[in-house]
């Protein structure tokens, strides 16, 4: 089997799951775009890829560092514009009927809790939590210990709880509430 041909059947295993990786890591708008960026930078790669982790764990990585890359341009360009980025999802009328029925109230209020946390917190529960990812698998995509792992799921999942609740609050408080 060719590098393409091996690349084109991982788009298909693990597509969707990367996919989605990213849309909780960037948001939809351009998920997309980064999902083909990981793909490429894997073909490009393919010969650096060390058989001794899944392709599936080396993909998340790949689309980890994608994901930074992407925030670091967007800080970037938030100070080169001196205009703050509005970290609110709003909802685009190019997306795909699938990424409308994943965008329902409940899923993008989590992702907007998970946004507001810090970034290993994301990290961990996107891939512990939402991917269902092993302990073993996250910690070679993330480059941690197994307790690394363990420990900082358990503490953004209280840090997620306490942000759902602190939303939920805010929500029941508001004046469209109150209608």
């Amino acid at each position: 089997m060719s590098h393409n041909e091996t690349i084109s059947d991982w788009f298909e295993k693990y597509g969707n799951d990367i996919y989605h990786f990213l849309i909780y890591k960037v948001g939809p708008t351009d998920a997309e775009d980064l999902l083909q960026e990981v793909f490429i930078k894997a073909l490009k790669g393919f010969k650096r890829f060390k058989r001794n982790s899944s392709p599936k764990t080396w993909l998340f990585s790949i689309a980890r560092n994608v994901a930074i890359d992407e925030a670091r341009k967007r800080k970037s360009r938030k100070w080169s514009n001196t205009v703050p980025l509005d970290k609110t999802y709003e909802p685009s009328t190019d997306l795909s009927p699938e990424a409308i029925l994943d965008f329902n109230e409940d899923t993008q209020e989590i992702y907007q809790c998970i946004q507001k946390l810090k970034a290993n917190y994301q990290d961990v529960l996107i891939l512990r939590g939402i991917k269902e990812l092993s302990i073993q698998e996250s910690a070679k995509i993330l480059k941690w210990s197994e307790n690394k792992v363990k420990t900082t799921h358990y503490r953004a999942k209280i840090a997620l709880n306490e942000e759902l609740r602190r939303c939920a609050y805010e929500e029941s408080e508001s004046p469209r509430a109150a209608r």
